[in-house]
């Protein structure tokens, strides 16, 4: 990262528009709208621009001072904006035009609010530099952010020894959609969380946990400020959260969480392996034959976006295109190919339909479980784990899914690496009485084992120490 130095952002506010681009002007006016007395802020300037070879995208981040509202108790804190995920020339240095009509650029901007500290007199610019990052994501991937989206970030946002390590994001609560010349830009605000409401978020969903945010004065507030020496988690502060308000969410609402990477594997009981290329070789340790680049990205497609509450749920599209900046509001995911409604299976990999199955999941994979259960397949969903050993993955399906290439008479299949189990409404129910030990993490004896004979399906919770040796 190139180094960042503040500087002075008065020339943008002293009426010489004829000097700064369009989509630069159209953000400072709503900036000047919340501040019409701070015409000149601080500013953290990238040295080398992003369309001058630099690796920061964003050519500035503002940083004012907001005086809160005391009618909402909202305290005094610093606001952050940044400014260069949008199009703020209009030239085609950095984003291409796409219309008066749509996004402009990626169609929105980041911001912060950061509790201010007594006697602080000026803004931290560590923020900046967590915004530069999020935004090399973005320019990297062409993933774009939403609100309720979650960021696993597993570090003190300011390199601090804070719980506050993970990011939810939201609407900022003051600054509106600009209409720029160049198209639509919102602003999405940054809010910091801890471990154990970023793991709330996924296993619900983010907007869930942003509203219990806010109900919380010393955990965000109404305008959701982050506050970095906050030491308590907001199920610390009011235990009954979780069950009244998460669990109980989980059991009506469903879970966003589509997929995890993980420790796992499977084995077709059904034959014993032909050769060393068999398609089902899931041992650790083998050379399993690898997935196809369709079947990759369409994992990758249902680990990275969660699902709204749908009425018919799909899995992502087998594609070798990523539609980063086109994603609709519902998010629907779907298992169909651009072409068809079914799967069309890689020439050289065959689907096949399997008899008995075998899964196998480390102690941190197995608790998951009851959330795949409760949380997705009872509502009409799919949940993938894909291991970080190698391409095995699994995917679990209900009936109300389309797309798959598991079906209720088939319910197990695999497509080389790639297994998906098809589970009724009524065995995910008797699966899920069945595991309910496993919603508790303090497991003191594995291996565990489930199985349903009459099913030809058997469950293996191991150590990590099975997962990570040559062999099995």
């Amino acid at each position: 990262m190139d180094e960042m130095r503040p500087s002075s952002g008065a020339a943008a506010h002293l009426g010489l528009a004829s000097l700064f681009p369009p989509g630069l002007q159209a953000i400072y006016g709503e900036c000047r709208r919340l501040y019409p007395d701070q015409a000149n802020p601080l500013q953290v300037t990238a040295i080398v621009k992003y369309w001058l070879g630099g690796p920061d995208p964003l050519d500035y981040i503002s940083m004012y001072r907001n005086m809160g509202c005391p009618g909402q108790d909202v305290p005094e804190h610093w606001h952050y904006v940044s400014l260069g995920l949008s199009d703020l020339y209009g030239d085609n240095r950095v984003h291409e035009f796409t219309g008066l009509e749509g996004p402009s650029g990626f169609g929105f901007e980041l911001t912060f609010r950061l509790r201010r500290e007594a006697g602080e007199t000026a803004p931290p610019t560590w923020p900046a530099e967590l915004m530069q990052g999020l935004a090399r994501y973005v320019f990297q991937s062409e993933n774009t952010f939403c609100s309720g989206d979650h960021i696993s970030w597993h570090s003190p946002l300011d390199n601090s020894e804070s719980r506050i390590q993970h990011m939810l994001l939201t609407e900022d609560p003051q600054m509106l959609p600009v209409q720029t010349p160049f198209g639509l830009v919102s602003f999405l605000q940054i809010v910091g969380v801890c471990t154990e409401e970023l793991q709330a978020a996924q296993q619900w969903n983010g907007q869930g946990i942003l509203d219990l945010l806010r109900g919380v004065h010393i955990a965000g507030g109404p305008w959701l400020i982050t506050d970095m020496r906050r030491g308590e988690t907001i199920f610390d502060i009011d235990p009954h959260l979780q069950q009244e308000r998460v669990d109980k969410g989980i059991e009506t609402d469903g879970s966003n969480l589509s997929g995890v990477s993980a420790k796992c594997a499977w084995d077709d009981l059904s034959r014993p392996p032909e050769d060393e290329d068999d398609s089902r070789s899931i041992c650790i340790g083998s050379q399993p034959r690898r997935l196809s680049d369709k079947d990759t990205e369409q994992i990758r497609e249902a680990l990275r976006k969660g699902l709204e509450i749908n009425s018919k749920s799909v899995l992502p599209p087998i594609s070798s295109q990523r539609h980063s900046h086109d994603r609709p509001q519902s998010r629907k995911d779907s298992l169909e190919s651009e072409s068809s409604a079914a799967i069309v299976p890689h020439e050289l990999v065959r689907t096949r339909q399997l008899e008995s199955v075998h899964l196998k999941f480390n102690q941190e994979s197995g608790t998951l479980l009851p959330l795949c259960l409760r949380g997705r397949l009872l509502h009409g969903r799919h949940f993938t784990y894909k291991s970080i050993n190698g391409d095995t993955a699994i995917t679990f399906v209900s009936t109300g899914v389309e797309g798959a290439f598991a079906t209720e008479e088939h319910p197990y299949a695999a497509h080389g690496p790639w297994l998906q189990i098809l589970l009724t409404e009524e065995f995910a129910d008797q699966m899920l009485a069945d595991i309910q030990d496993l919603c508790t993490r303090e497991m003191s004896k594995l291996p565990k084992e489930y199985s349903w004979p009459d099913k030809k399906l058997k469950i293996s919770v191991l150590p990590d120490t099975v997962f990570d040796s040559p062999l099995q």
